[in-house]
């Protein structure tokens, strides 16, 4: 994010540490964030807790060595990140919902565990909200949508879009939209990375060596995101200006168009809607 004044968050748990809960945890230990006590983290394995041990800012404990570490990390906490595979969900809130303080906001990054399930599994004193951030979250460049549950309030609702305002954009709407925007933004990382390895094997295909054709494409993603970002433009006024009437680059839109680009990514959305929403039935 570009604006660093000084947040100050209280106690946090982070139940797991995968890349996405990293990707928020890098957000976290920013120098302009404040995180009242150590960031408590848990994950299976020792050896991934001990990859925090020079940092003063977070306390780790493994679940294989120490079987409370999860009850450990909650007790007093005000904000519980759960953020370990969708499947692992219920066990794990029924597992810590005995050591919740009241008040507790318990925020899930699990695509396809709805609020609803979450609250069946958590006493009535503990508010839930559901979010779904993306990677550049590591960045501090993310997009995450916030969806609140039946029992959180305004003020909890705000304090949780402060905590992913220190990694990137928040964007506050309803639960039934969570997995749409899940399809675009919470996987459009892949996506965009997906046309980078494509386009620069299509560069290799070219003739360009391995290093030529990543500083062509990787450039190029960078400087027409950032002049689109700088412009103020639309992505279609900019695409005009690059696109001359019966020139080179009409030719390969007019490919892109004829294989239908827009389609493509339509049904690949919709693929990605149709599989948070067998997620969230347990399939």
């Amino acid at each position: 994010m570009s604006d660093k004044t000084q947040v100050t968050l209280p106690t946090i748990a982070m139940l797991g540490a995968g890349s996405m809960a990293r990707a928020i945890l890098a957000g976290l230990l920013a120098p302009h964030v404040h995180v009242d006590g150590a960031i408590r983290v848990t994950n299976r394995n020792a050896e991934n807790a001990a990859r925090f041990d020079d940092e003063p800012r977070v306390t780790a404990w493994a679940t294989a060595t120490s079987p409370e570490a999860n009850l450990q990390a909650v007790r007093g906490a005000s904000i519980v990140l759960v953020a370990v595979k969708p499947a692992m969900v219920p066990d794990l809130l029924d597992e810590i919902s005995p050591a919740l303080s009241d008040g507790t906001i318990v925020v899930s990054v699990a695509a396809g565990v709805t609020t609803a399930t979450m609250e069946a599994h958590l006493p009535a004193h503990v508010s839930v909200i559901r979010t779904m951030p993306n990677t550049p979250a590591k960045v501090g460049l993310a997009v995450t949508g916030i969806a609140a549950g039946s029992r959180s309030t305004a003020a909890q609702l705000d304090l949780i879009c402060a905590l992913f305002g220190t990694v990137g954009e928040v964007i506050v709407l309803p639960e039934d939209k969570i997995d749409a925007l899940g399809s675009v933004s919470g996987s459009g990382p892949a996506y965009v990375f997906y046309m980078i390895e494509k386009l620069t094997a299509v560069a290799r295909e070219h003739g360009f060596s391995a290093e030529e054709a990543a500083r062509m494409v990787q450039g190029t993603f960078r400087g027409a995101v950032e002049l689109l970002e700088q412009s103020g433009e639309d992505p279609q006024e900019l695409r005009r200006q690059v696109t001359s009437p019966k020139g080179s680059t009409e030719r390969a839109i007019a490919v892109f168009d004829d294989a239908d680009i827009q389609g493509i990514l339509l049904r690949g959305t919709q693929a990605a809607i149709a599989r948070s929403e067998e997620m969230a039935r347990g399939e």
